[in-house]
């Protein structure tokens, strides 16, 4: 279930759906260098799932990426009782029955270790989403900033998608971009992310991008 995209990096893909537009979705799940797991973005949990990421190691940050990614988050944090839960400050007030432990902002380095990086999409406050940078495997993690979706079953996905001139590449949606209040600090988000050493892109909607994804971030966000 877990695809191995480098030595300490792993996927897991899972079927999503927003009403009736198929999105796909996805967690990552990091390895670091203690051993310890750190879970980008944590899907339904079932026994398969526990089971799998079990035999990786044991589990120590389950990562809310944006307010958005929140749904099964309480399932993880029952089943792990030991691991940190990190989340944007903003999901507090969403989810109070939800345990936070740590409060993700540009700043910290809790849960990260010297291996990932993190920084705050400025300008679209309702989202709040924090883009991550796993340094060893040269790979940047996305959650709503940006689809790749490049295929899907449905017609609806796929009219919105090629509407927003997303569909087959790497690129933000009509909704992402209504969202945006502040233009100019997302613009400074972005020349700081292309300032990053990646190559790989995981978005949690759509395929993995392997190559070029410097280019693609870039073009990416061109409009803003």
């Amino acid at each position: 279930m877990l695809r191995p995209l480098s030595e300490d990096l792993f996927v897991l893909d899972v079927p999503f759906s927003v009403g009736a537009m198929a999105l796909g979705g996805r967690m990552t799940v990091i390895r670091l260098p203690d051993g310890g797991l750190w879970l980008h973005s944590p899907v339904k949990l079932d026994a398969e799932k526990k089971s799998a990421v079990d035999a990786l190691g044991p589990v120590r940050f389950l990562v809310a990426p944006n307010t958005m990614h929140h749904l099964s988050l309480g399932d993880w944090a029952a089943a792990y009782p030991e691991a940190k839960v990190l989340a944007p400050a903003g999901l507090r007030a969403k989810r109070p029955d939800l345990r936070i432990d740590v409060e993700l902002s540009d700043v910290m380095d809790v849960g990260q270790s010297p291996t990932i990086e993190l920084l705050l999409a400025h300008g679209i406050p309702k989202l709040e989403e924090f883009a991550f940078f796993h340094r060893p495997s040269r790979t940047l993690l996305l959650t709503d900033l940006a689809f790749n979706i490049h295929e899907t079953p449905s017609w609806l996905t796929r009219t919105y998608l090629k509407l927003c001139g997303t569909y087959g590449k790497l690129g933000a949606t009509w909704l992402l971009k209504s969202m945006v209040k502040d233009k100019t600090a997302l613009r400074a988000w972005r020349e700081r992310v292309l300032g990053w050493d990646f190559e790989r892109v995981v978005p949690c909607h759509g395929q993995v991008l392997e190559k070029g994804g410097k280019e693609a971030m870039r073009d990416a966000f061109a409009w803003a």
